[in-house]
């Protein structure tokens, strides 16, 4: 498993800022699966990331990653 605000191993590392409030805040960056950097689109209602190789991820109603 993976950090998804910095990529880095989970269990290794300093992840302090990783964890803070305003990191709950902010949509993932990175695969928790694969670690690969994720395409996010941040929009009024939430939120959508998609790993090329696990899909999408999405917060709120009306988050959608449009083609």
């Amino acid at each position: 498993m993976y950090c998804v605000h910095c990529g880095g191993a989970a269990g290794t590392g300093d992840h302090g800022p990783c964890s803070g409030a305003r990191a709950a805040l902010e949509p993932p960056r990175f695969c928790a699966e694969c670690a690969r950097r994720m395409v996010v689109q941040v929009t009024p209602t939430g939120w959508s990331a998609l790993c090329s190789r696990h899909g999408a991820l999405t917060s709120g109603p009306a988050a959608a990653l449009t083609d």
